[in-house]
């Protein structure tokens, strides 16, 4: 039994919610934890947040802060964070927090936060712990606790794959390092009392490579929350131009570099004139280079680089779009991950094309869902074909699609704080 005393959670168990990655911090990665912080209260857990603090952030978005609820208690330590460092020692910081510290730059702030995490836990009467990477130094600390209390529930969280993520594997760390990283991923895995991946293909993933049970590991993706969208027109946008928008990073294998090919050809083949479109790039952006990019393919005049905006913004802009655009990359592991947007997207009733492996967990979801086209990443001719056909859908006025709301509306972030909750539920002695 437990009550809400004004905006206040009483006789709830208290979930330690540690993630070294939240509000105000902006970007991705703070999504999930937010979210299940928002909605953890109406399935009777009371979440108590352990994270860094704000100062040195390099990427903020205040607006997210309205997502907790009031009264939620967070715990803010000093971030350690060297990778924030500037001026003549930000490449040294950048050395330390990157290439010294293992597994990542929060690996300092997860050691020097110990005694603040025990605190909590001894004086709340805290039951679970909830870690979530990356960065994987949050498990570290989670280990930590459950080494120094064998009784409490430690939940564990992978956004992200570990020593198989994609992006290291294509860029393997020294042999050391991996052997390290490597022992450290073991703790973490057969420490846990339950595990939690955001796609099948991680999970699967984890289990063969780490030889675990399947009994304890679980699948939660990534969602998206119906109140984003309440104070926005969900109306079909009028544009003068097809309008294009991608949201989200640009890094590593994940490149821009066909679909900006598959337009410039689609106009320099006068398929479509080049007057009548226009994409729009919203994120986190080295600019310079991105803007060469660009140029390179003639697409000066057709690409607007918009650069990070708050997450409201964000989805405002999604909202007055014609089109969607997912990318990701290929290579070894690409077929694990879904896109962090792809779960927004779903609720904007807008079409997308996504330029993915055509054969992993995000293009499945797409075509689960029917909210696009899917196009594979290196197809260059696939590309063209479903930007020309969402052209000429637009030029007639005719840019419609059905999605299938019964499989989206099983993304939505309460339902998925509800799988949560009854993953706390089944362990928590």
């Amino acid at each position: 039994m437990y009550i809400l005393l004004g905006k206040v959670a009483f006789g709830m168990k208290k979930v330690l919610m540690i993630a070294n990655q939240f509000p105000p911090m902006g970007g991705s990665g703070v999504q999930r934890s937010v979210k299940f912080v928002k909605h953890l209260r109406e399935f009777g857990y009371e979440p108590v947040v352990f994270t860094r603090s704000e100062k040195g952030m390099l990427l903020k978005d205040e607006t997210l802060l309205g997502d907790i609820p009031e009264g939620v208690k967070i715990i803010r330590t000093k971030a350690y964070d060297f990778t924030e460092w500037r001026s003549v020692f930000k490449i040294p910081g950048k050395i330390l927090g990157l290439k010294i510290f293992i597994p990542d730059s929060a690996w300092v702030w997860s050691v020097m936060s110990r005694k603040a995490a025990v605190k909590e836990i001894i004086e709340n009467d805290i039951k679970i712990v909830y870690t979530t990477s990356a960065p994987y130094s949050d498990h570290l600390l989670g280990l930590y606790l459950k080494k120094k209390f064998p009784y409490i529930t430690w939940v564990v969280d992978f956004r992200d794959e570990w020593t198989n993520n994609p992006y290291v594997l294509d860029s393997p760390h020294w042999w050391y390092r991996t052997k390290k990283e490597k022992k450290m991923e073991a703790e973490v895995l057969n420490a846990a009392d339950a595990l939690i991946t955001n796609t099948p293909v991680m999970r699967k993933n984890f289990i063969l490579n780490n030889n675990l049970s399947e009994e304890n590991f679980f699948v939660i993706p990534n969602g998206y929350d119906e109140e984003d969208f309440k104070e926005f027109d969900l109306k079909k946008p009028v544009n003068p131009k097809l309008t294009l928008t991608y949201t989200g990073a640009l890094y590593g294998r994940r490149k821009p570099d066909t679909f900006f090919k598959a337009i410039s050809e689609l106009i320099s083949e006068n398929k479509i004139d080049g007057n009548k479109i226009l994409i729009n790039l919203i994120g986190n952006y080295h600019k310079e280079k991105l803007q060469s990019q660009i140029d390179s393919f003639s697409l000066t005049k057709q690409i607007n680089i918009v650069g990070y905006v708050p997450h409201n913004e964000c989805i405002k802009r999604q909202l007055a779009s014609d089109v969607l655009v997912l990318i990701e990359g290929t290579g070894r592991g690409s077929d694990a991950f879904y896109t962090g947007k792809i779960f927004e997207y779903m609720n904007t009733g807008r079409p997308v094309l996504a330029v993915l492996p055509e054969n992993g967990a995000a293009a499945d979801l797409v075509r689960k869902t029917k909210i696009g086209v899917v196009a594979h990443t290196d197809d260059v001719e696939a590309i063209k074909k479903a930007i020309f056909g969402y052209y000429e859908k637009w030029l007639e006025d005719r840019l419609d699609f059905s999605p299938a709301r019964n499989e989206i509306e099983k993304y939505e972030r309460k339902e998925l704080t509800k799988e949560l909750a009854s993953v706390f539920d089944k362990y928590c002695r």
